[in-house]
């Protein structure tokens, strides 16, 4: 049974976000395990509106940049300011400065912009003129970004693909769905009506209990072993990193507390498997050739791992 506030959460959001119960649980996942969120999909199928429900129904400052080829670091991470009244230089916070940061169509912006965000999303932390100031806590960063209409965008490199936990697609409604979004769209917005059901101290408490999630070493061997079978594939030119199947492991913890368990079963691991490591892994060229996606890739090296016997 998935924790009462968690369940709220869910809830709540499932309000403006019509028939995706799937991908609202695997953000929410991802929050509880202070993890990063790529929505990658079509303009029109609610990535922002995903995004500003969670800040609500869960209490959290939101903060939104809508990136363009024009907005500079200083935009994300802030800056310093002459004062003459002190004589001296005072900090003007940027964007990310928040618990849940939106960065809308990221790959619209520049590298130096998007690498603004490296230190934030792996540090907690932002340094500006040589001074670290750390961010609030929670902090998730929600990525947007189009699969079409590449005209002035600038790809994401693997470094900063390797920062967030999960890529996720919300995908188009069912017709029934639709019909239903429409209705509620008529005259108004559905996130404008969400209640908050959380505050800042539930949000943390359940970061910690995730945390202390068990995992069998028998677990940690597995994921181990499926990140080293994209690495050893022919066909996979970049394999998953340690830090992906860190990603694996925490995220699989967020899994099992959500069901109510303590401990996590291979069950989790393959919840979440692809939408972990799927962004994180680069086919090689002979692969498209042979017309396999990463998908297919990462299945065949699942197929290639034994499940763990955990009991």
């Amino acid at each position: 049974m998935m924790p009462s506030k968690a369940l709220a959460v869910v809830n709540e959001v499932r309000k403006a976000i019509v028939g995706k119960d799937a991908v609202v649980c695997k953000v929410l996942m991802a929050i509880l395990a202070r993890g990063h969120i790529l929505l990658e999909d079509n303009p029109g199928v609610g990535k922002t509106t995903l995004a500003l429900a969670f800040s609500k129904a869960m209490g959290l400052r939101y903060n939104r940049v809508q990136f363009t080829p024009e907005v500079m670091p200083a935009d994300v991470v802030g800056f310093s300011v002459w004062d003459r009244a002190t004589g001296d230089f005072s900090y003007r916070p940027g964007a990310v400065l928040c618990n849940l940061f939106l960065a809308d169509e990221i790959n619209r912006t520049s590298a130096k912009t998007q690498s603004a965000l490296l230190e934030a999303m792996e540090e907690g932390q932002v340094t500006v003129d040589n001074i670290t100031r750390p961010l609030p806590q929670p902090f998730t960063v929600i990525a947007t970004q189009n699969p079409v209409g590449s005209a002035g965008t600038q790809l994401l490199p693997e470094s900063q693909l390797d920062r967030f936990m999960m890529r996720l697609s919300i995908g188009y409604p069912t017709l029934d769905q639709e019909v239903k979004i429409l209705k509620q769209t008529e005259g108004a917005r559905p996130v404008d009506s969400l209640r908050q059901v959380s505050n800042l101290e539930d949000v943390l408490q359940m970061q910690q209990e995730v945390a202390a999630v068990h995992v069998a070493d028998d677990l940690y061997r597995y994921v181990a072993s499926l990140c080293a079978a994209t690495r050893q594939h022919p066909l996979i030119r970049l394999g998953a990193s340690p830090r992906a199947g860190g990603a694996l492991i925490r995220a699989s913890r967020a899994s099992a507390w959500l069901a109510g368990r303590d401990y996590i079963i291979p069950g989790d691991v393959a919840l979440l498997y692809y939408s972990v490591l799927e962004h994180r892994i680069t086919p090689d060229p002979q692969a498209r050739l042979s017309d396999r996606d990463a998908h297919t890739l990462l299945t065949e090296a699942w197929d290639s791992v034994p499940q763990p016997k955990v009991v």
